[in-house]
């Protein structure tokens, strides 16, 4: 009696709801970072994070930040990951923190829903987020995405908070995530441009083409300053360091994963052999001659990424035993909820008020389809909040659906 009383009191205020799935969050995500701590193996490493810490170190040993790719792309982690062991000395410290917030990001996911769609999808997407292995598991790893992944819940709230209210908070904060986001890995480029088609709907061409006329005086300077720095540098070699190492890196995608037909970042039986065409033939251009001259198989290949974005278990379906109908059900079902929840948005008409989730998640299947998708699919972890988001709603919708057809049924 005393929980029902209880219950009608505070049901409609929202830290009602927020406390209890913080608390679940933070102790799946601090109870996973424990339980790798007093391993055996401890916490895991890769080359990677081998990379983010050495650089580290070296930079509180001697801070001197140089123009190759890996300095000025992933510049945003880089400084903040040295901040945090000048401050706390221990990796291990870094790896709290990082399970800790994304625990607590569970906060922008509900805000996210709640704002987009209702206060059952925040409930339902939040219990997906604290219980998403694609995303605990990189919290125990010193690499971008843990962070990443925050950061890009920030951006997206922040930038549903600036549409909701004239606060200059609001817009600057976006402003500063979204550099930050920028700057923290070369995905976040992406992710920024992919946002901003968001941003330009929701303003609309009228608005868009008033602040172009107003401002076009001050758009032009800083387009042609932008460009004339960006003359001056090139012209007087300052940025070949990072020009040759972005061709570099460009050149061993190309040779290392795409002539060998990888779907992923290393062999598997699903790749798609062929012989390529290495003829530098246009443009006198090794990349440019690459993509036209093998156009076909690419595609072929890209195709394939496009299915396997869904996850391992598309190409290891087995409809020959119960057990694996079963399997195929259990993965496939999230799949399922979310096309639900895609039709329902379009047909509700909430699909342009909250396709900036649809724009974000097309940002990394966009990134991972034109690089590669990593065999523990970490590249599409910035993606698994937002899936979550549009999956909750699909869920919302079927057993709302479903509830309504039961009282109908009962009332005869």
């Amino acid at each position: 009696m005393i929980v029902y009383r209880l219950y009608h009191k505070y049901k409609d205020r929202e830290l009602f709801y927020i406390l209890p799935l913080v608390v679940l969050s933070l102790a799946v995500n601090l109870g996973y970072f424990y339980k790798v701590m007093v391993s055996p193996e401890g916490f895991p490493t890769s080359d990677d994070s081998e990379w983010y810490l050495n650089y580290a170190y070296s930079m509180l040993d001697n801070f001197q930040i140089s123009l190759h790719m890996n300095d000025i792309l992933y510049m945003g982690y880089n400084m903040l990951l040295t901040l945090l062991l000048a401050i706390f000395k221990d990796p291990a410290a870094v790896l709290f923190l990082q399970a800790a917030t994304t625990g607590l990001s569970v906060m922008l996911v509900y805000a996210i829903a709640s704002r987009l769609f209702n206060r059952t999808t925040a409930v339902i997407a939040s219990v997906f987020y604290s219980f998403s292995s694609g995303i605990i598991r990189w919290t125990t790893y010193v690499i971008t995405d843990s962070f990443f992944i925050s950061l890009l819940l920030l951006c997206v709230y922040l930038v549903l908070r600036c549409f909701e209210s004239d606060k200059r908070r609001y817009k600057a904060g976006f402003a500063a995530a979204a550099l930050l986001m920028v700057m923290f890995r070369p995905a976040g480029i992406i992710t920024l441009a992919f946002m901003m088609v968001y941003i330009l709907v929701r303003l609309g061409r009228t608005t868009v083409f008033v602040f172009l006329k107003r401002y076009r005086f001050v758009l032009g300077g800083g387009v042609a300053a932008a460009a004339a720095i960006g003359v001056y540098l090139l012209t007087s070699g300052k940025l070949d360091p990072l020009l040759a190492s972005m061709e570099e890196n460009i050149r061993m995608v190309l040779y290392n994963i795409y002539a060998t037909g990888w779907v992923y970042d290393k062999s598997t039986p699903y790749d798609h052999v062929y012989t390529p065409n290495y003829e530098i033939n246009i443009m006198n251009s090794l990349i440019v001659s690459f993509l036209i001259n093998n156009w076909d198989h690419i595609l072929i290949l890209y195709g394939k990424r496009m299915i396997s974005f869904l996850g391992w278990w598309v190409w290891r379906a087995d409809f020959g035993s119960l057990w694996g109908v079963a399997s195929f059900v259990r993965h496939a079902l999230p799949t399922l909820l979310f096309v639900i929840g895609s039709a329902a948005a379009i047909t509700a008409g909430r699909f342009r008020q909250a396709s900036v989730l649809w724009l974000v998640i097309l940002a990394v299947f966009v990134f991972c389809v034109i690089f590669f998708i990593d065999v523990m699919y970490r590249y599409k972890a910035p993606a698994l909040p937002f899936i979550a988001i549009v999956s909750a709603y699909g869920a919302d919708r079927v057993v709302t659906v479903a509830l309504g057809l039961f009282r109908r049924w009962r009332r005869g």
